[in-house]
C-alpha cells in the first residue's frame, strides 16, 4: 500500500497552446501527477476523475476563457478551495487584480522559466497543506473545547438541580452555614498540615475538591420534613430518627450526581462528608455507629466544624451560643464527639475562627438576600472546577473575589471612577468575576503546566483562553433565567489581559478603551499569579510583587487604579497569607 504521505501531488495545466502543454509536460511529469486539458471543457471532463491539488489556468483560451473557468470552480464547494495559478501572456495589472480577485493564488507570465514555475507550485501546494493542517488542528481543537465545555456543564447542571434549589433554600434556617463551614474547614487543614497531623491521608487528598465537596455535606436535609427541620422545641426521638435519615440521603443523592456527570472526583470526597460527619469519636454518633478512626478522616475533620457552626449560630430551638460558650461546649466533647487529635489542634486556634466568624457572619444575611433565587452555586461549583483544572493556582477564585471585594470598595470613593461603578451591581460582579479564567478549562496538560518557557505557538494557546471564556459563559447564560448575572463575567474574561499601552490581548485595547472591570481584574489577577506558585516560578513576596505592579503603571495598567491597588496593600496581604 502506499504511503500517503510520499505520495505525489496532482497537478492539473489548462492552455490551448499545445507547445506550452508538451514544454510543462517534460519538465513536470517526474515531480508531479501531470494533467493536461486544452481547455476548459476538457479541464471540467478530467476533474470527473481526478481531484487536483492545484491547476495552472491560461487566461486567454477561446470558448471559455480563464476567468470563466475560475467562476464556476469557486462557485462549486467541492473546487473552491483548490489553488489556481494564472498562465497570461500579458502583463497587465487590471488582468492580475480581476483574477485576485476572482480567486487566484499567483500570476506567471508566459513564456515562464521552468524553475520559477516548479518553485511557484512548490509554495502553494505547501501553503495549502499547512491551511490543511491548521484547519485539522484548529478542528481538533474545537472538539475537545466541546468536549471539556460538555463535562463542565454536566457537573453544572447536575448541581444545580441537586444543591441550588434544595439545600439553601430547604434549610432556611442555617442561612449562611455552608459558607462558614467552608472556611473553617480550610482553617482545620492548614492547621493539620502545619503541626503534621495525619500528614500521610492529607497528603494524599486534593484539599481543593475537599473544600469544594464540603458544600454538599448537609444536602440529605432536603428528605427532612418541615416540622422537624424548622421545629423551635426538642425533637422526639421519632422526629430525631427522622433527622438522622439526612447522612445516607445525602450520600444517595451525590451517588445520583455521580451517575449523571463525568468530572465526579470531587462528589467522592462529597459522599463521604455527607454520610460521616455526625459519626462520634466513642461510636454514638449515626448512621453507623463507628469508633474511632473508623470514621473517616474527612468526617471527623467536618464534625468539629459542622459543631462550631451550629453552636455559634441560632438555630429553630436555640440562640446562638457565644464563641466562649461553644469552645466550653467542644471540650466538654473530647475523646467521646471529636477525634482529641483534631480538637487539640482546634483549640490550639480557636480565636482564629473566632475572626473568622466575625468576618463572614455580618455578609451572610446580605449574601442570602442577594442570592434569592438565582444561581450562584453554579458559579462556585464552576470556578472550583477552574482552580482544580489550574493546579498551582488552585483557590485563586476566592482570593480574587475578595481581592476584588477590596479594590472595588476603594474605587468607589474615587471622582473618576464613581459615576461609572454607581450603575454597577457590586455584588453580581463579585460573583460572576470568579469565571474570569474559565477559559482555562480547554488549554492542554502539557501547556498549562509546563515548567520551562512556553513557545510562541504554546503562548498563542493560552491566550485563546480569553475568547474561550466569552463562548462558555455564553452558553452559561443560556441556562439561566437571569442573564444580567453574567453580564461582567463576559466583561471581566474577555478583557482581563488587555493593557493600558496597548500590548495586551485578545484585542489590543488602550487606556480607557479597555472596560474599568478588565482594568480593575488585570492588577488583581497579576498580584495573585505573582505571590502564589507556578510551574514556571517559584512565589514572590508580597512587596515585590507590588513593586513590579507599582513599575508597570502606565503600561500594562492604567495608573489610577495602581495608586489605589497600593493604598489597600495591607488588606490584600492579609488575605493573602490566609
Amino acid at each position: 500500500m502506499s504511503n500517503p504521505e510520499n505520495r505525489q501531488d496532482t497537478i492539473i495545466m489548462v492552455d490551448d497552446d499545445v507547445t506550452n502543454l508538451t514544454v510543462a509536460t517534460n519538465n513536470l511529469i517526474e515531480k508531479y501527477n501531470f494533467f493536461t486539458a486544452p481547455s476548459g471543457a476538457k479541464l471540467f471532463s478530467i476533474m470527473r476523475k481526478v481531484a487536483p491539488d492545484l491547476i495552472l489556468l491560461d487566461i486567454e483560451m477561446p470558448e471559455m476563457d480563464g476567468y470563466e473557468v475560475i467562476k464556476l470552480l469557486k462557485g462549486e464547494e467541492k473546487t473552491a478551495s483548490i489553488p489556481i495559478i494564472f498562465l497570461t501572456g500579458k502583463i497587465d495589472p487590471a488582468s492580475e487584480v480581476k483574477g485576485l480577485d476572482l480567486g487566484a493564488v499567483d500570476y506567471i507570465t508566459k513564456p515562464f522559466s521552468n524553475e520559477l514555475l516548479i518553485k511557484r507550485i512548490d509554495m502553494h501546494l505547501l501553503l495549502e497543506k499547512q491551511k490543511k493542517e491548521l484547519l485539522r488542528y484548529s478542528q481538533n481543537l474545537e472538539t475537545e473545547v466541546d468536549r471539556k465545555t460538555r463535562a463542565v456543564f454536566e457537573l453544572q447542571n447536575a448541581i444545580l438541580k441537586a444543591v441550588a434549589e434544595l439545600v439553601e433554600r430547604r434549610d432556611s434556617t442555617t442561612g449562611g452555614h455552608i459558607e462558614r463551614t467552608q472556611h473553617y474547614l480550610r482553617l482545620l487543614v492548614n492547621f493539620l498540615q502545619e503541626h503534621g497531623v495525619y500528614s500521610d491521608e492529607l497528603s494524599a487528598w486534593d484539599i481543593d475538591l475537599l473544600i469544594m465537596s464540603s458544600q454538599l455535606h448537609d444536602v440529605g436535609k432536603i428528605s427532612v420534613r418541615d416540622d422537624i427541620l424548622m421545629k423551635p422545641g426538642k425533637l422526639t426521638d421519632e422526629e430525631f430518627d427522622e433527622m438522622k435519615k439526612h447522612t445516607m440521603f445525602g450520600a444517595e443523592i451525590i451517588r445520583s450526581i455521580e451517575d449523571n456527570t463525568k468530572e465526579s472526583d470531587f462528589l467522592r470526597y462529597a459522599e463521604t462528608l455527607a454520610v460521616s460527619h455526625h459519626e462520634k469519636w466513642n461510636g454514638t454518633g449515626y448512621p453507623y455507629g463507628l469508633k474511632g478512626t473508623e470514621i473517616p478522616l474527612m468526617g471527623r475533620l467536618m464534625a468539629i466544624v459542622d459543631v462550631y457552626d451550629a453552636l455559634t449560630n441560632d438555630r429553630p430551638y436555640k440562640k446562638a451560643f457565644s464563641h466562649e460558650a461553644s469552645i466550653g461546649i467542644i471540650k466538654d466533647g473530647f475523646g467521646t464527639h471529636f477525634d482529641p487529635i483534631i480538637e487539640d489542634v482546634f483549640l490550639a486556634y480557636e480565636t482564629e475562627f473566632k475572626r473568622t466568624a466575625s468576618d463572614i457572619s455580618p455578609r451572610a444575611p446580605e449574601r442570602k438576600k442577594r442570592i434569592g433565587r438565582e444561581f450562584p452555586p453554579v458559579l462556585d461549583m464552576v470556578s472550583n472546577i477552574i482552580d482544580t483544572r489550574s493546579g498551582a493556582a488552585s483557590g485563586q477564585s476566592g482570593r480574587m473575589r475578595r481581592y476584588m471585594e477590596i479594590l472595588i470598595g476603594a474605587i468607589r470613593k474615587h471622582d473618576r471612577f464613581r459615576e461609572e461603578m454607581a450603575a454597577w451591581n457590586i455584588d453580581l460582579l463579585l460573583m460572576s468575576a470568579q469565571l474570569h479564567d474559565v477559559g482555562k478549562i480547554t488549554i492542554e496538560d502539557q501547556i498549562l503546566y509546563k515548567k520551562e518557557k512556553l513557545t510562541e505557538e504554546e503562548f498563542e494557546s493560552v491566550k485563546a483562553h480569553t475568547d474561550t471564556g466569552v463562548k462558555v459563559i455564553r452558553q452559561i447564560m443560556g441556562d439561566v433565567d437571569n442573564e444580567n448575572m453574567l453580564y461582567h463575567a463576559e466583561i471581566t474574561a474577555r478583557s482581563h489581559h488587555e493593557k493600558w499601552d496597548g500590548s495586551g490581548y485578545p484585542l489590543g485595547l488602550k487606556g480607557e478603551q479597555i472596560p474599568l472591570q478588565g482594568r480593575i481584574m488585570a492588577i488583581v489577577d497579576v498580584y495573585d499569579a505573582l505571590t502564589k506558585n507556578r510551574p514556571h516560578r517559584a512565589m514572590m513576596p508580597h512587596k515585590q510583587a507590588l513593586d513590579i505592579i507599582a513599575g508597570c503603571a502606565g503600561t500594562h495598567f492604567d495608573p489610577v487604579i495602581v495608586d489605589v491597588f497600593i493604598e489597600c496593600e495591607k488588606e490584600l496581604e492579609r488575605i493573602r497569607c490566609v
